[in-house]
């Protein structure tokens, strides 16, 4: 399950989620009811879904949990020590020291270190997993992306090439890193124990290679080396290197989230993940409340929903964006749902491009079945601020499958599986 809490075992928090309404449900409200209308028409012969998709009518209205986004009040509560779920910025790694290194944190389509997306803490009942959070990254390349939409339907290759990434963190509630006791929930807080060295640039990444001159400024990469000297690690360079030489202190790795500032602007901005569930949640919001605060003109969202509806080559993608769009009106702001532990499927936006469960593989540590665990939705898009071009980054549906044992491999960070649809599967490779 996901916990939006500092402690699952003593006290759930009592934020409550406070969820802008950016978002003008009306103006795509003709639009769904016209696609509404299609459904009752003859059904395409889908077979190659039947393995998934059965019943789905009536599990995908199945009540979940949702996600949401919003600016946190306080910076300090997304840190690790309060085991937080959040998306952009930079990772709160639960297992500080032994981060993912060597090619696991680039993509393998051009190289580059990933960026982080999201994390989700979502503990189980397991004495292995009384911590558990999952990590999405992701190249923001869309031309990468798209060679991932490709790479991905090819069954299980020893070497799969993917731009998302999804990486597994777990602890027993007795662990290096955290007091078994509930933390306190204010700045003071600290956990037990640093972390590696991150990346100067980044602040994401263990920060392997040092520079070779002020011998103080660490990298992940070099690229994100060649990226800190051309903005300004070439005059900042000397000035480091006499201050080191006067001093004598070394950098240590106590404090290095707060490192990576001039990487920080290439990131996503940074956000808390907050939860309700689906059957609880309450848009009954007037009319004048929904003018007032959209932040996006109901002429505006008419023209793209048109757009994306114009762009459906027949009528069995027609069918699932409405079905797709009548799920998500009930709380349009959503970012992220929930699914573990329900019999709930993901709502798919296209018929195309959907995986069977041959798609899907087993888990590469104990070859037990994958189950799906969260769907990332393309509204964390315009949070992030990215821009609505050709090339932007663009996706219909990021959904993570992860062992559905939760099991304990060795490696502290395992590996698990994203499936992703895109609007386009076939352009630009």
């Amino acid at each position: 399950m996901i916990i939006n809490t500092v402690c699952k075992v003593f006290t759930i928090s009592q934020t409550t989620c406070s969820i802008p309404k950016h978002m003008d449900t009306d103006a795509i409200g003709d639009l769904v009811d016209k696609l509404k209308a299609m459904q009752n028409d003859n059904v395409e012969d889908q077979d190659e879904y039947d393995d998934v998709d059965d019943d789905d009518e009536e599990e995908e209205h199945e009540p979940i949990t949702l996600g949401f986004v919003d600016k946190p009040k306080n910076k300090w509560s997304l840190q690790r020590q309060y085991f937080p779920s959040k998306a952009g910025g930079v990772p709160a790694w639960l297992d500080p020291l032994h981060i993912p290194s060597g090619g696991s944190f680039v993509c393998d389509i051009c190289g580059e270190p990933l960026q982080f997306l999201l994390q989700v803490y979502a503990p189980t009942e397991q004495e292995t997993a009384f911590h558990r959070m999952l990590y999405v990254f992701m190249c923001p390349s869309m031309k990468c992306l798209l060679r991932d939409q490709h790479e991905q339907w090819k069954h299980h290759p020893e070497k799969p090439s993917r731009s998302v990434k999804v990486f597994r963190c777990q602890l027993q509630r007795v662990n290096p890193f955290y007091s078994q006791e509930c933390p306190q929930y204010n700045e003071s807080h600290k956990p037990a124990g640093c972390g590696a060295v991150l990346c100067d640039w980044c602040g994401t990444w263990k920060g392997d290679k040092l520079c070779s001159s002020c011998r103080q400024t660490r990298y992940c990469s070099e690229k994100h080396q060649a990226m800190s000297w051309r903005a300004g690690h070439k005059i900042a360079c000397p000035q480091i290197q006499i201050s080191s030489s006067v001093s004598g202190s070394n950098k240590s790795g106590a404090n290095l989230l707060e490192s990576h500032k001039g990487g920080s602007k290439n990131l996503w901005p940074e956000f808390e993940i907050t939860i309700e569930d689906e059957s609880e949640y309450n848009r009954d919001i007037s009319e004048e409340n929904k003018l007032s605060n959209s932040l996006i003109s109901r002429n505006r969202t008419d023209d793209t929903m048109n757009s994306i509806f114009d762009s459906f080559q027949g009528d069995a993608d027609k069918k699932s964006w409405a079905s797709f769009q009548e799920c998500i009106d009930k709380a349009p702001e959503q970012v992220l749902r929930y699914y573990r532990n329900t019999n709930a499927k993901p709502i798919w936006p296209l018929s195309s491009g959907r995986p069977s469960n041959a798609d899907i593989p087993r888990c590469s540590y104990c070859s037990g079945p994958m189950c799906c665990e969260f769907q990332i939705l393309p509204q964390l898009l315009y949070y992030f601020g990215v821009d609505n071009e050709v090339d932007s980054l663009d996706w219909a549906s990021i959904v993570v499958y992860a062992c559905e044992a939760s099991c304990n491999a060795s490696l502290p960070y395992k590996h698990e599986f994203a499936w992703v649809q895109i609007h386009s599967p076939s352009t630009g490779l």
